[in-house]
């Protein structure tokens, strides 16, 4: 039964993922939006939180499991 729950986590990608772009943050899988407004955002995945501070932070995308975020970012930090 192992295969099927291989396969199963390839085709859906339930795995927590934060990629790091110039000026950009996207982050896949996350559970729920703790805090957001322009200068800090806290999202929790299944094993943490991820807390983002700077300035001109938006939502360009918002999707059941993953969300796009911009400006000019201060720090990035995962607990």
């Amino acid at each position: 039964m192992n295969i099927i729950k291989n396969v199963r986590d390839f085709i859906l990608e339930n795995e927590f993922e934060l990629k790091l772009l110039e000026g950009r943050v996207n982050i896949v899988n996350y559970t729920s939006i703790g805090h957001f407004d322009n200068n800090k955002v806290i999202i929790y995945y299944k094993k943490g939180e991820i807390i983002i501070k700077g300035e001109n932070l938006t939502v360009n995308k918002l999707m059941n499991d993953e969300i796009l975020i911009t400006g000019k970012f201060k720090s990035i930090e995962l607990r």
